[in-house]
């Protein structure tokens, strides 16, 4: 999600989240073509109609690695992947994999108990409570080595936490001020449907009240209403309390529900089955994206047509841990998964080793990674941003990198000089293309939608385009989708934009990502035709195993 800010004539700085924009692009925007519609989508209706019309595709699995998934909502519950060794609710591990009742996915922030990780501290916040323990009644400058390294990132850690955590509080106390004024101004106007002219006409001796009055009006002059001002708001404040009350809190501990034994990095076999968990709004969303119903008249279609969504849970309100990253990433590859996508990232590592591990994995077994680059509006090429392709221990004659990773950026639906989002984090050597991630219109729990903003909406967009090209050309390994997805993105000639998070520089859209362009499935799908694969026959028997076989003919897209 993007925190949109406004000022008003009192100078004061209003950050929310989620709110209406002033103009928006069509709901399918990133289904679009950019010659044909005017928009840099990525081409998947022009793909279906044109490319694969007519062309035989088979069924792959893609696992969404995230905070939760909604498998009953009305457009994904006929997508939604079944493990096909798993006899639904009897409390048997039927198939023998260690996960009991495993039947849409795991859950590896979960206890046994059915309880649930909510909020978690961020990874920062985690090392500082580590060294804390660690130095306690060391001197510092005594210490010498390795020891003095870790130190010093522990005092560099801790006065960052503690500032940030303090900014929280403060910033709760003045947004939450704002909220409880603007409800209690709703009660004094006596309206559910406030009106600008009901805020011109509101008096009152109360700072406070005049004071939300004026940012009601302010936000329902450009677009909004005054639900969604306080709704916006509301999930600002929330977002605060988050920040303020466990994410940057060092004695907060939100893992002891799940039972396991953290410091052992090895330990797999813990957690429990529920998908969906407290908070699957992102998730779901995400799972939208790729795999939504397409051509049944709902709410709006997947990129791919022809998948199955795998649901791991292991992204909590805080930074995931790199135990059930790791742990996640196995799972999909063992049960079958050709591309997994992972719209989640840190600054910190905790055991970067273990992730790897869990990424060379995948690599040896031919499945595809697709991760959101990050909403920090960074230059990850100079910046710390986790997971990432690069292997920590590379070895003699190891490789240095994962060759079966694509990193995501975020694309806008404006076009010139502000198509790359300005929340998007880029890196000429670290980001490898970008995708739509702005206002994408998706799935959320309890049959909702909704637009949301973010790397984490671009990189399903990718992960849906290699589902649809490991789809109808199933022969194709993980490493040549991702050349195939690398080599056929588009742009125009010598596009500049902003520089993410700098209004006032211009560079190439080549400065901004490896191929300097967005990708686009129609150009896939016509080079994947022209490509002699070399998957091997036992990972294609695999994937086909996992997705319970079946094959569909392409057919248009609705556009």
């Amino acid at each position: 999600m993007k925190i949109k800010s406004l000022m008003l004539a009192a100078a004061v700085a209003l950050p929310f989240v989620g709110m209406a924009q002033l103009s928006s692009p069509p709901e399918n925007w990133q289904h679009l073509d950019k010659m044909k519609d005017g928009y840099y989508g990525v081409s998947a209706n022009k793909m279906y109609s044109e490319a694969l019309s007519g062309k035989k595709s088979e069924t792959v699995v893609v696992a969404v690695i995230d905070g939760g998934v909604d498998p009953l909502h009305e457009d994904l519950k006929d997508v939604m992947w079944h493990n096909p060794g798993e006899i639904p609710g009897n409390k048997i591990d039927d198939d023998k994999n260690g996960y009991v009742d495993d039947v849409y996915g795991w859950n590896f922030i979960g206890g046994k108990d059915g309880r649930n990780v909510g909020p978690d501290q961020l990874e920062g916040t985690r090392l500082v409570a580590f060294y804390k323990k660690k130095f306690a009644g060391k001197d510092g400058s005594k210490l010498s080595g390795k020891e003095k390294k870790e130190y010093d990132k522990y005092k560099e850690l801790e006065e960052s936490v503690n500032k940030e955590r303090e900014k929280a509080e403060a910033d709760l106390q003045i947004y939450g001020g704002i909220l409880e004024a603007m409800k209690t101004l709703q009660k004094q106007v006596g309206k559910s449907d406030i009106t600008v002219e009901d805020l011109q006409k509101f008096e009152s001796a109360d700072a406070n009240l005049k004071r939300a009055a004026q940012i009601m009006m302010g936000m329902m002059a450009e677009g909004s209403s005054a639900k969604e001002v306080q709704d916006g708001l509301q999930e600002y404040v929330d977002y605060l309390t988050s920040k303020a009350k466990y994410q940057y809190n060092v004695d907060f501990d939100g893992r002891s529900v799940v039972g396991d034994n953290y410091t052992n990095s090895a330990e797999k076999y813990y957690g429990n089955n529920d998908v969906k968990g407290p908070d699957a709004k992102h998730g779901t969303h995400v799972a939208g994206i790729i795999a939504a119903s397409r051509n049944n008249s709902k709410g709006m279609d997947g990129i791919a047509n022809n998948v199955k969504i795998m649901a791991i849970r292991c992204v909590p309100d805080g930074d995931e841990r790199d135990k059930d990253v790791a742990n996640a990433i196995m799972y999909a590859v063992d049960n079958g998964a050709s591309v997994i996508n992972m719209s989640f990232g840190k600054s910190e590592s905790w055991d970067k080793g273990a992730v790897d591990k869990a990424v060379k994995y995948a690599m040896k077994h031919d499945v595809l990674l697709i991760h959101a680059a990050g909403n920090s509006h960074q230059n990850n090429d100079e910046t710390g941003n986790f997971p990432n392709d690069k292997f920590q221990k590379k070895g003699l004659f190891g490789p240095k990198n994962a060759k079966n990773w694509i990193e995501v950026g975020a694309l806008s639906w404006q076009n010139g000089e502000d198509m790359a989002a300005e929340f998007s984090n880029y890196g000429k050597e670290n980001v490898d293309l970008f995708a739509p991630g702005v206002a994408i219109y998706s799935t959320t729990p309890d049959g909702g939608y909704e637009r949301l903003d973010g790397t984490s909406m671009a990189s399903p967009v990718v992960a849906g385009v290699a589902a649809a090209i490991r789809s109808y050309y199933p022969d194709l390994s993980a490493e040549q989708v991702k050349d195939v997805l690398m080599s056929t993105t588009t742009m125009s000639a010598n596009a500049k934009v902003k520089v993410p998070g700098d209004e006032e520089k211009l560079v190439p859209f080549t400065d901004l990502c490896v191929t300097g362009g967005v990708a686009n499935s129609y150009e896939a799908a016509k080079k994947a035709a022209t490509v002699k694969g070399k998957r091997k026959k036992q990972f294609r028997e695999k994937a086909a195993a996992a997705a319970g076989g079946g094959s569909k003919v392409a057919t248009p897209g609705r556009v």
